[in-house]
């Protein structure tokens, strides 16, 4: 009977143990009431070891007796007040999706998740006088205050609406006729390999192109394990893979080897074709670069000469007071760099302009540079001016908000057109389309008339820019006729157009519908008008400058689930529903 009654005391938890060690039961647990720690087992001597060890200083302070029995006390009335005010607080109406928008601020604008406080104690100090003479001041810095914005609290809300953001794009991609994707791989600041999934679709009447997930791939990066990550993320997300028609790689041998790849594994996974494609823009940027090795040298001269002012603070401040003092328009030399694509072509155009100033600097400094004076070094280099301005100008138009597949094609293929322009320019000496080397040459002339200028050579180079430019974009040039198809139906035989790449469509009921199309106007004006809004819609195939703007050096430990959300909320055109998302929690007080 003894054994049985000590049994039963230790299960049940006792009213004195509140006073003795500031102990109280909550849900089947006791909970302390200094550190809100749960202990599961009703025990007098865990509670009491609890106390002693973790609470000393309490102990100290407030000796067993009196003091220590008002002490808890006091614990525990504001407990109970905060829960009190806790349950008011909720009943008089939704103020946690104030917090929500603050978080989504603080995550589009590539903010760390702690700026949260930092942003409450601006609003609380600006408040303070800018409501100063408001009869309700008090009650808006309240609600300031109750705002919850840790950096604990932001990025559970950041994670909550991308996930809400995510469930509606795999609403649309189910409920669209097809979709495709565009695939990458790159590396962040923590040497972490992350694979970028976008998807395209149209969600009613409006085409949309979305981040689906950045997918962290923790080893290798062959073909097998990018498929692996994306297969399991398609499953999980039940994407509707019977509506992929088409894909798009950076042509990475990962993504496009014959066996392994990416590709290769996509459809022999899905038992059907589809389309693959080595992106436009990157092929574009490959085609332009320096091949021929004379032009190669020019390039090399240029960024050797801009290191030595730029790279060193000295010769950098005392090369600004040169152009300041000639009055020079620009204040400095831009440094180049290979990742950026229109940024050769800057570099290009600042080093011209401020050539007479660089000649004069080096010859103050002693550096000998011949070629800058040279009439043939000096030709090549307007010539790669002009043709670099030429090449940003396509950069930026393929670059253009919503451009389809047809568009992009027919830019790089126009572009080849004058390709064979600039060429007959070179060689009849003409120059209409090249400006800097024709004033170059215009001033040479006045300076010496009997001179005579061998254009030819600049011509080769021109040509064998075509050449590159012919060398690639193979599958696009395979499949015009079906891009044409696509987008101007009205306009095409059906017979020429390559349709075993759409799933769901058969040929019998297309050639009537098709039949039909064409003799409608109404039909004909439709495809116009869709063709015209293709070309508003914004893109989002920045995803890696965004990443790297998200992880950066001072945020190189953010977590795969907080990256991919903050990725997700920066990229995408769906705006997150966070009053409903808060209406559906439990509301927080701040704390």
């Amino acid at each position: 009977m003894v054994k049985r009654k000590s049994f039963e005391e230790y299960r049940t938890f006792q009213d004195e143990w509140t006073e003795e060690f500031a102990f109280v039961e909550r849900a089947g647990s006791a909970v302390c009431l200094i550190c809100n720690d749960k202990i599961a087992s009703m025990k007098r001597s865990n509670m009491k070891r609890h106390f002693d060890t973790r609470h000393a200083t309490f102990a100290s302070k407030y000796p067993a007796g009196d003091s220590r029995k008002k002490a808890c006390q006091e614990l525990l009335s504001r407990v109970q007040a905060s829960q009190q005010q806790l349950r008011v607080w909720t009943r008089q109406g939704d103020y946690n999706s104030d917090s929500f928008a603050g978080s989504l601020a603080i995550v589009r604008n590539g903010k760390p998740f702690t700026d949260g406080e930092y942003a409450k104690t601006f609003m609380l100090d600006v408040a303070n006088e800018l409501f100063d003479d408001l009869p309700n001041k008090d009650k808006i810095i309240k609600r300031i205050q109750d705002m919850p914005l840790l950096a604990r609290t932001v990025r559970d809300r950041a994670v909550m609406m991308a996930n809400q953001v995510e469930e509606t794009q795999v609403k649309d991609i189910h409920a669209a006729p097809f979709f495709s994707l565009a695939l990458d791989e790159s590396t962040d600041i923590s040497h972490l390999s992350q694979f970028s999934v976008i998807a395209r679709y149209a969600a009613g009447d409006t085409l949309r192109e979305e981040s689906l997930a950045v997918l962290p791939i923790k080893g290798t990066t062959r073909g097998e394990n990018l498929f692996k990550a994306f297969i399991e993320f398609a499953q999980e997300k039940n994407l509707p893979m019977d509506k992929l028609i088409s894909v798009c790689t950076d042509g990475a041998l990962c993504m496009v080897g014959k066996n392994k790849g990416f590709v290769a594994l996509l459809r022999e996974n899905e038992n059907r074709p589809i389309l693959s494609f080595h992106c436009i823009r990157h092929q574009e940027a490959l085609s332009a670069q320096l091949r021929d090795g004379q032009l190669g040298e020019v390039m090399s001269l240029v960024i050797r000469v801009i290191n030595f002012i730029v790279a060193r603070a000295l010769n950098d401040r005392q090369f600004k007071t040169l152009l300041d003092e000639v009055g020079n328009n620009y204040h400095g030399l831009l440094l180049h760099s290979n990742v950026r694509w229109l940024s050769r072509g800057k570099v290009l155009s600042r080093f011209a302009a401020c050539l007479n100033e660089i000649w004069t600097f080096l010859e103050i400094k002693g550096i000998k540079h011949p070629e800058l004076t040279e009439t043939e070094w000096l030709l090549k280099f307007y010539h790669l001016v002009d043709m670099t301005e030429h090449l940003n100008q396509l950069n930026v138009k393929m670059q253009g908000i919503g451009n389809t597949v047809l568009s992009l094609q027919q830019a790089v293929f126009a572009f080849e057109n004058k390709l064979e322009l600039f060429i007959m320019d070179l060689e009849t000496s003409r120059l209409l389309h090249f400006e800097k080397l024709r004033q170059f040459k215009d001033a040479c002339t006045v300076s010496e008339p009997t001179q005579n200028f061998d254009l030819h050579p600049l011509a080769g180079f021109t040509s064998s820019l075509l050449q590159s430019f012919k060398a690639r974009f193979g599958e696009f040039r395979e499949h015009t006729r079906l891009f044409k198809f696509i987008t101007h139906p009205n306009e095409c035989s059906l017979n020429t157009a390559d349709l075993s790449y759409i799933p769901g469509v058969f040929v019998r009921d297309f050639e009537t519908e098709v039949a039909d199309l064409k003799a409608s106007d109404m039909w004909v004006n439709k495809f116009k008008s869709l063709n015209e809004d293709l070309e508003r819609i914004a893109t989002t195939e920045s995803s890696f400058s965004h990443l790297k703007n998200i992880k950066s050096n001072l945020r190189s430990r953010l977590t795969d689930e907080s990256l991919n959300a903050c990725m997700k909320l920066n990229l995408t055109e769906y705006q997150p529903d966070y009053k409903a998302i808060s209406k559906s929690m439990q509301h927080q007080k701040s704390h």
